[in-house]
């Protein structure tokens, strides 16, 4: 009793942040599914049945089963920092059996057209490292394992993981369970047109595999784009992913992001992420469904 009055009066001070008395976590297994803003999430909300609302610090979460499966759907808002919070919330609120990012990215891998959904085996943060200094002219070496690109020098982070021990990190794995499932998707039926008069040349596919990027900027720049595929051999570029991937490794929990192209990142026509977002939310979100049903 004693405890709860200090608590109350440590709360009511300012000392404590309210966070201290929240609900109860979710005691249910949940796989929790992530998109950055609303357009991403369309499909996958309408499929949930006997949906209710969780609100967590002002972040909507909806439980329910989609494929037969207890879920938490949320939008972790736009960005890294908004991405990291949310699956820390998602983690720390809900007992989570896996994280699973549905969403549109830019495509850097000439190899892949718009439409097509990517799951990539790992993630960068390809904004983080240093501005060079310029001396005569010339920009200083980079200082991490990449090329640089004009003064930006990407280079690893460092993460510490559930054992406590910090980690230079360039790369953040998706669970190798979770992508072997991935591989065994049957192939499914993605849409090719976004209305009558814009149309995909030819069907999109799922690509299992390779590497993602992502930082905090829009990415709509063909030169950075042909530095990105050749310095980090990356398919597809967003600004959440591997912030869900860095939160999700440093608490030991499973992740897998799935990223279908809206744009070509500074590649293609200037309005086509705008023409094909909700193709492309579309696209991913048919993927997860699938790979959802396909967990067993």
């Amino acid at each position: 009793m004693k405890r709860l009055v200090l608590t109350l009066a440590l709360l009511a001070s300012g000392f404590l942040p309210r966070l201290a008395l929240a609900e109860a976590a979710d005691p249910t297994p949940r796989i929790v599914v992530m998109s950055a803003f609303p357009p991403e999430l369309v499909q996958l909300r309408a499929a949930v049945q006997d949906p209710k609302e969780k609100r967590v610090a002002g972040v909507v979460f909806v439980t329910g089963t989609l494929e037969r499966k207890p879920v938490a759907l949320v939008l972790s808002g736009v960005s890294m920092v908004n991405a990291a919070m949310t699956t820390q919330m998602a983690i720390d609120h809900f007992k989570v059996r896996a994280i699973v990012f549905s969403g549109i990215a830019g495509g850097i891998d000439p190899g892949l057209d718009v439409g097509d959904v990517v799951a990539p085996d790992a993630w960068a943060e390809y904004l983080d490292g240093d501005f060079l200094r310029s001396r005569d002219g010339k920009f200083n070496a980079p200082r991490g394992p990449l090329p640089a690109y004009g003064m930006l020098s990407p280079r690893p982070v460092t993460v510490v993981g559930p054992d406590g021990a910090p980690r230079t990190q360039e790369w953040f794995s998706a669970d190798p369970a979770l992508l072997a499932i991935a591989r065994t998707l049957p192939p499914a039926a993605l849409k090719r047109c976004a209305d009558d008069a814009h149309c995909l040349p030819k069907a999109p596919r799922l690509v299992v595999g390779g590497h993602g990027i992502s930082g905090p900027v829009f990415m709509d720049n063909a030169d950075y784009r042909t530095y990105a595929f050749g310095a980090f051999n990356a398919q597809v570029l967003d600004m959440e992913t591997a912030a869900v991937a860095h939160v999700a490794l440093a608490n030991g929990a499973p992740f897998i992001g799935f990223r279908s192209l809206s744009d070509l990142a500074g590649g293609g026509a200037e309005d086509q992420v705008q023409v094909f977002m909700r193709l492309a939310s579309d696209n991913s979100a048919t993927v997860v469904r699938g790979f959802i049903r396909a967990l067993p």
